[in-house]
């Protein structure tokens, strides 16, 4: 009989990490592992990565939820997650790496054996400009040959010098610059912004404007001059047909997957077939998640041969993050076979 715990794990951020919600001095995840009676300590775990303020199943009975999930599948009842895309995300995750030996390779394929990379976007955080212009020389100074940066903290002027500098060092050629404003546009400025910053050979730029203003949104993307890319948009949507006449209104050129925020992996998949009938381009990204998440995110995004550079995290972000044979050199992402998991001994709690 299939069994169930969870067990809830706060995140220390290991610098000031501003976003467009405020600053996050941590961020509280949940840890969902299963395993099969007969072998208790074969189990396979999952991250249910809810993202608080942003997530759409970031709910006051969330951590009920989650014990009602483990509840019904410890009685061998059914349960019903529909909506719940975190939960989604983390029991996928889990049964996967079960069924895959548990051995944290949910999606087996050469990247999880260490025998091939992928390559990622290096980030750039909200901070001073200073700041900004610095970690983007970091980045750059690393390998890196795709940078994202996040505007909308500072005034646009400011925000569009510093882009000038980075592409007066930097060519198109040679750097590939993504942009994600968060919604911090209006839908009287959006078009003013979106054909000054077109000037600076941008590659993309995520949700200009609010999530929500679906008559703005395709309009702008109509009309811009830069590549639009959805991401806040997608939460939310459960169903193909919401996926599909969501899309086939806005008409972006890209949608952003962040599997435990658009219905888990299987989610994620619905999207990307609903987006590969109107020729929309994807690429995934994490969203905050510890080691465990961005593993199982690495491995499935390197299951679906992806060529451009996808947005996942690093790993370095939290100061008690959860050892893994992740390694990042340069802008390539890949596993490390020396290296060995250490989960930390956690509070596990069995709902019966």
């Amino acid at each position: 009989m299939l069994r169930a715990a969870f067990a809830p794990y706060r995140l220390l951020f290991n610098f000031r990490a501003l976003t467009s919600r405020g600053a996050l001095p941590y961020k509280d995840t949940y840890f969902i592992k299963v395993w099969h009676d007969a072998g208790p300590s074969r189990f396979g775990i999952g991250e249910c990565a809810v993202f608080r303020g942003l997530s759409a199943d970031d709910r006051p009975d969330y951590e009920e939820k989650i014990s009602a999930l483990c509840r019904s599948i410890n009685r061998g009842e059914q349960y019903d997650i529909t909506g719940w895309s975190s939960l989604r995300f983390g029991l996928e995750t889990a049964l996967a790496d079960l069924d895959n030996g548990a051995a944290r390779t949910p999606f087996p394929s050469a990247f999880s054996s260490g025998q091939s990379d992928v390559v990622i976007n290096g980030l750039v955080w909200m901070g001073s400009l200073d700041e900004m212009t610095r970690r983007a020389d970091e980045k750059i100074a690393a390998g890196f040959r795709c940078i994202k940066f996040k505007i909308g903290s500072h005034d646009f002027d400011s925000e569009v010098q510093l882009l000038e500098r980075i592409r007066a060092k930097h060519g198109a050629e040679k750097l590939e610059i993504r942009l994600d404003a968060n919604g911090a546009f209006t839908k009287d400025n959006v078009m003013q912004r979106l054909n000054r910053l077109a000037i600076l050979d941008i590659h993309s730029i995520e949700q200009p404007v609010a999530a929500g203003q679906v008559d703005v949104m395709a309009q702008v993307c109509a009309q811009s001059p830069i590549a639009i890319a959805i991401d806040e948009e997608l939460i939310g949507c459960r169903t193909k047909e919401q996926m599909a006449a969501m899309l086939k209104k806005i008409q972006p050129a890209y949608i952003i997957l962040k599997p435990a925020l658009c219905g888990g992996f299987s989610g994620a998949a619905d999207w990307i077939e609903c987006a590969g009938k109107m020729n929309i381009g994807w690429w995934a990204t994490s969203a905050l998640e510890s080691n465990i998440g961005l593993n199982a995110i690495a491995q499935w995004t390197a299951a679906m041969n992806v060529a451009m550079p996808q947005g996942l995290g690093t790993g370095g972000l939290y100061t008690n993050n959860i050892t893994s044979p992740l390694t990042l050199v340069g802008e390539r992402l890949s596993t490390d076979p020396a290296k060995q998991w250490q989960i930390p001994e956690l509070k596990w709690i069995i709902p019966e």
